[in-house]
C-alpha cells in the first residue's frame, strides 16, 4: 500500500509542493513547527535511513534542500532534521527530511 507521500507525490492527494525534480518532491508541512517548514521526500519509496539503499534517490535530498531553503530566502540559517522510527517521531514510513527556518531555532531540539 502507498504510503501518504507516495500518494502526495502521485497528486492522489493535494499539496502545496514547493520543489520537485526527477528524484525528489517537497512540499510544505500542514503542521508547521516553524514560519517555513517544508518536507523534502525521494520518489524512492524507502521506509526511513535504517532502510538505505546504497544508491537511489535519497541522494538528492540535501542538494534539493539547498536549493529550496535559497528559493524560500532562508539567509540567516536553517535546520534539517530526519526522523527515524517512532522514538524520534517519525509518523509516516517513507524517508523525508524537515527544513525548517524562518525563525531562530533553539539548540538543543525537543
Amino acid at each position: 500500500m502507498p504510503t501518504l507521500f507516495s500518494r502526495i507525490i502521485a497528486r492522489e492527494i493535494p499539496a502545496d509542493i514547493v520543489y520537485e525534480d526527477e528524484h525528489v518532491v517537497a512540499f510544505r508541512d500542514i503542521d508547521p513547527k516553524a514560519p517555513v517548514h517544508i518536507l523534502i521526500v525521494p520518489r524512492q519509496e524507502i521506509a526511513g535511513v535504517a532502510e538505505l539503499p546504497d544508491s537511489g534517490d535519497h541522494q538528492h535530498l540535501l542538494n534539493a534542500a539547498r536549493r529550496i531553503a535559497e528559493q524560500e530566502g532562508l539567509v540567516d540559517g536553517y535546520r534539517l532534521v530526519i526522523n527515524q522510527g517512532p522514538g524520534a517521531g517519525q509518523t509516516v514510513d517513507h524517508l523525508h527530511m524537515h527544513l525548517l527556518g524562518g525563525r531562530p531555532l533553539g539548540w538543543p531540539p525537543g
